[in-house]
């Protein structure tokens, strides 16, 4: 006669919404990391920035692809078997980090990371909305906080290592290979929380959807998507390389320190407009990027490091406010079965325009020089900015402004 093995204990409704959103931020931080570490690969394998923002841009076509194709999968066969999944193909690329020794390698890394990112990316967030307090609902919070705060530990944390640890890849990419490993393995303790709905199949067709009642705050959210996700792109990709050739400071935590000016201080304005309706969040957020975006030129002008540092805080803050009133306004009250694709649209958006301008300007820099692309680059991220601040102006005075056309069957539970 076999023995019956019980089966795993899991973790209530509220230590599991916070292991879901710690797991969600080192996997952001996971992201993060190679930003630093890129000039490293650069002067280790000889290659351009051309090249260089191929291998940041590689990362996130394989994450939209990953969004397009399971983005909706955890809506249909539950959240657990993909979380355990995509986070054993995260620790296969954490490997693959580790072991690389060129830049066929780092490609490789790049594309199995950002597989893993995107199902991992709609899949934690449809699940902070599962799990979310009714009476406290922080999903959209995380959701919107969450990307700033990894990342910047992720940057600043390479960049340390860079700077005073010998053989830091050694260090960074060992480290977070066993990490992934035990994430994959404690994931089997979180309750599943989403009901399944048929269509699996289905759901693999590569599509990004909008249920229609969310279409409208989607639509008026996107100039300021693209806007927010194309800066963070520049900042993640060439960030680090502009303070040391254009303001001449030679160090890598200074790059690192950069993008947790952008990042870093997402979480301020996220935190500071949480409890704010999220139109107004939305707007505030958008007229504060705007003002740190054109700060970020004039640092560029005057060639002025506390300037370009300052600037960022700024943008940041606005990043953070922005995104969280966009999130809060687009997932309002969407129902269960539709919480995953909804997010991974979204996503797909922001993923887009965080990698294809940033490619575009790392082939422009060959032709142009750093410093002129970025100020052509940031000029258009300002008229994307102002189009969004005029977009959201107009929507607040028609009827029903950005609010989606809720029914009873679409309320969030």
């Amino acid at each position: 006669m076999s023995a019956v093995v019980p089966a795993p204990r899991r973790l209530p409704r509220a230590p599991a919404f916070w292991s879901v959103a710690a797991l969600l931020v080192v996997m952001l931080a996971a992201s993060g990391v190679p930003s630093p570490l890129y000039r490293v690969y650069q002067e280790q394998f000889g290659f351009s920035s051309g090249v260089l923002t191929t291998v940041f841009g590689v990362y996130a076509f394989a994450l939209l692809a990953s969004l397009l194709v399971v983005g909706g999968l955890s809506d249909h066969v539950g959240r657990r078997p993909v979380l355990v999944g995509a986070f054993l193909l995260e620790a296969a690329a954490m490997a693959l980090f580790l072991f690389a020794d060129g830049v066929g390698w780092l490609l490789g890394a790049r594309v199995v990371q950002g597989l893993a990112t995107g199902a991992l990316t709609s899949t934690l967030g449809a699940s902070l909305l599962d799990l979310q307090h009714r009476d406290r609902p922080l999903g959209a919070f995380i959701n919107s906080a969450s990307p700033g705060l990894g990342l910047s530990i992720g940057a600043v944390a390479a960049g340390l290592l860079v700077q005073f640890v010998p053989s830091p890849t050694d260090w960074v990419f060992g480290v977070l290979t066993v990490v992934f490993l035990l994430a994959a393995v404690g994931t089997v303790l979180l309750p599943e929380s989403s009901p399944r709905v048929p269509g699996a199949l289905g759901s693999l067709r590569p599509r990004a959807h909008v249920p229609g009642a969310h279409r409208k705050p989607f639509v008026v959210a996107l100039p300021l998507l693209v806007a927010c996700w194309a800066l963070g792109g520049l900042y993640a990709s060439l960030g680090p390389s502009l303070v040391a050739d254009v303001f001449g400071i030679d160090n890598h935590v200074a790059g690192g320190l950069l993008i947790l000016a952008l990042n870093g201080t997402g979480i301020a304005g996220s935190l500071a407009l949480r409890t704010a309706p999220p139109e107004r969040a939305h707007l505030v957020g958008a007229l504060v990027f705007t003002v740190g975006v054109a700060g970020t030129l004039g640092a560029l002008f005057a060639t002025s490091a506390p300037l370009l540092f300052t600037a960022a805080v700024v943008t940041g803050f606005g990043f953070g406010a922005a995104f969280l009133g966009a999130v809060a306004t687009i997932t309002r009250g969407v129902a269960p079965g539709h919480r995953a694709g909804l997010l991974a649209s979204i996503f797909v958006v922001g993923y887009l325009a965080f990698s294809l301008p940033a490619i575009a300007a790392g082939i422009a820099v060959a032709e142009f020089g750093l410093t002129r692309t970025t100020e052509v680059y940031e000029s258009v991220v300002v008229l994307l900015a102002l189009l969004a601040v005029t977009g959201l102006v107009r929507a607040r005075r028609t009827v029903g402004g950005t609010v989606p056309a809720e029914r009873p069957e679409t309320v969030a539970a």
